[in-house]
């Protein structure tokens, strides 16, 4: 019989629209926000305003999340934390006075 490994954390790499799921509720509440002004202030230069804002969210979205845009969300701690003492002082530079 064949095994399945259990994957639980398949949430961390779901993707809608090639976007991750928080990037993805991002842009679909800035959609219902467009909504809303389009249905209060209806006039052809609104929605293609708000078609355009649109448009240029997803665009810089998916570029954030390919990691084209000079932001990134990386990690803020490193993986490893180590209490080793950190030496100033080049290998070279101390070896060279010892001589």
């Amino acid at each position: 019989m064949k095994q399945f490994k259990v994957y639980k954390d398949i949430r961390k790499q779901a993707m809608i629209l090639g976007l991750p799921l928080a990037l993805f509720a991002l842009l679909m509440s800035s959609v219902l926000m467009s909504l809303l002004v389009v249905i209060f202030s209806f006039s052809l230069i609104t929605i293609g305003v708000v078609v355009l804002f649109n448009l240029g969210l997803y665009i810089i979205l998916t570029h954030l999340k390919k990691g084209k845009i000079g932001h990134s969300f990386k990690r803020v701690f490193p993986k490893e934390i180590s209490s080793k003492h950190i030496n100033v002082m080049a290998y070279e530079k101390a070896e060279s006075d010892d001589v």
